[in-house]
């Protein structure tokens, strides 16, 4: 039954509202700069600061990750100004909606 409303919906050409997760007290906004290799990444955060990032051994199977993609970095307690983890990566309609709302002002993107 939704299937089908979804079909009709976008037959039709209307949009479909997209929400994106936004990040909790203590994590931040970021785009991937660059690979380091071993499961590292170095990260531009929204609070202007550059992290290398690591994905955890949780999410290391599951979450695939390139250059420009947009993720949710939570700083480390120790060294938060110059580490921390990836914790989600954005789809692209995840990405619009976040453009469109203004989300991404803070990376410059």
């Amino acid at each position: 039954m939704v299937d089908e409303e979804r079909m009709r919906d976008v037959l039709e050409g209307e949009e479909e509202i997209v929400r994106a997760k936004l990040p909790e007290e203590g994590e931040v906004l970021g785009v991937i700069e660059s690979r380091l290799g071993h499961g590292r990444f170095n990260v531009i955060c929204s609070d202007r600061k550059i992290r290398v990032c690591r994905v955890p051994g949780r999410l290391r199977k599951k979450l695939w990750l390139r250059e420009g993609d947009y993720v949710i970095v939570r700083p480390w307690d120790i060294q938060g100004d110059k580490k921390g983890d990836i914790v989600y990566k954005y789809r692209k309609a995840e990405i619009l909606w976040l453009e469109k709302e203004g989300y991404l002002k803070d990376l410059g993107m």
